[in-house]
């Protein structure tokens, strides 16, 4: 039934070991659910800190590229300044 019933599917050999409870096969249904939940719930979280990445990224990328005209542009006004020639 996990998986989109496709567990379900697979036939298991005999099992011959000792058996669980009730209580205990309740127990790790349950424990199977929360980590079910916990997963869903860290894709999504993943799915929302890769978008923030991918912002983050184009945004730095715009910031370099503006840093580098910036930069452009203050060396071509250096380059104008007269020259200043020390006096030896």
């Amino acid at each position: 039934m996990i998986l989109g019933g496709k567990l379900s599917q697979i036939p298991t050999p005999p099992y011959n070991g000792p058996r669980m409870s009730a209580v205990q096969m309740e127990q790790l249904a349950e424990r199977v659910e929360r980590l079910l939940l916990r997963y869903e719930e860290l894709q999504r979280t993943n799915a929302l800190l890769a978008e923030q990445v991918e912002v983050l990224t184009h945004e730095r990328d715009s910031l370099k590229s503006r840093l580098a005209a910036a930069r452009s542009r203050v060396d071509a006004l250096l380059e104008r300044l007269p020259e200043i020639k020390s006096a030896a």
